[in-house]
């Protein structure tokens, strides 16, 4: 097994609910919320969490998308 490391900073924590085949809530994130956010995407790794309610392509699927962002100044 590898470790990896994950640089510190900060994150959206966006809680998906549906089908890990489903592409909208990347298109929310990306065409929705960030431009009307007060932040930009950080040049860091994102992530998802799958937990115990994790179910691939199932649309009762539950998972937690961490995606790095930074201020706009």
């Amino acid at each position: 097994m590898e470790t990896f490391l994950l640089a510190g900073g900060l994150y959206a924590l966006f809680d998906y609910k549906g089908s890990s085949g489903d592409p909208s809530i990347f298109q929310y994130i990306f065409g929705t919320w960030f431009p009307s956010s007060e932040y930009f995407l950080d040049d860091r790794p994102h992530f998802e969490l799958l937990g115990d309610k994790y179910k691939n392509n199932d649309p009762t699927s539950e998972e937690e998308i961490w995606v790095p962002i930074k201020p706009k100044q």
